[in-house]
């Protein structure tokens, strides 16, 4: 996939875990939290930190314990973030949803906890909205934009809806891995569902509000383990 406008990106076409020895920390114009909504992500989480702290050795990480069963919430302070645990299980919209309010960052960059989203690509995210965008979403190849080829074509025809409607390119409107200025998003949080369904909304709703929003093309891992069985189990549900 080619994206007019966007970053070139490093690592494209590869699916393995970067040599973070040689990861060159990004520098940008303002300060970065990365919000992590979690739930039962404890046995990769902290991997998941790490590494993220290898690009953005200075940025807030902030992780958003969706009331997780297990030991998240210890697991992700052990490896050096913030953590914030809802009461009850609230959902994935909701998690961001408290991300964006708590975060201290001018630019926030959400991630899933499961290690799905290639910090590879932070880098170029994080650029564009150097160069002045609002939102900077990593649109997944339409090879890894869905488990399955139903997936695959209802995505697609989401983002043909969604550029008819906001009368510009949409590249994948379901994409949770982005990065927004924390004033502008905020202008919409009560729009914003507690479901996953999030990213269509805040994609659409900057884009019709007359904001900059940018892609950059990505190649998505699969999801791996229980707690991503059970996301695809309610992703489903919030579509349908």
């Amino acid at each position: 996939m080619t994206i007019p406008g966007a970053a070139s990106n490093r690592g494209v076409g590869t699916h393995t875990q970067p040599d973070t020895s040689t990861v060159e920390p990004v520098v940008c114009s303002f300060r970065v939290s990365v919000v992590l909504p979690a739930y039962n992500e404890a046995h990769g989480i902290a991997q998941v930190i790490q590494t993220i702290r290898t690009y953005l050795p200075d940025a807030e990480i902030l992780v958003v314990n969706d009331s997780s069963s297990d030991d998240t919430a210890a697991q992700a302070t052990a490896a050096g973030a913030r953590v914030v645990s809802h009461a009850t299980n609230r959902g994935n919209g909701a998690a961001v949803k408290t991300g964006l309010r708590y975060a201290t960052g001018d630019v926030v960059l959400l991630m899933d906890a499961d290690g799905q989203m290639d910090p590879i690509y932070i880098p170029d995210i994080l650029g564009m909205l150097n160069e002045g965008y609002d939102m900077v979403v990593g649109a997944r190849t339409s090879a890894t934009k869905g488990g399955t080829r139903a997936r695959r074509f209802g995505n697609s025809a989401l983002d043909r809806l969604g550029s008819y409607l906001v009368e510009m390119p949409v590249h994948d409107l379901t994409s949770g891995y982005r990065a927004m200025r924390r004033t502008v998003i905020l202008e919409f949080l009560h729009l914003l569902p507690n479901s996953y369904s999030y990213p269509t909304t805040s994609t659409l709703a900057l884009a019709q509000a007359g904001y900059c929003v940018g892609f950059v093309p990505i190649i998505a891992r699969e999801r791996q383990g229980a707690a991503a069985a059970r996301k695809c189990c309610a992703m489903a549900s919030s579509l349908g």
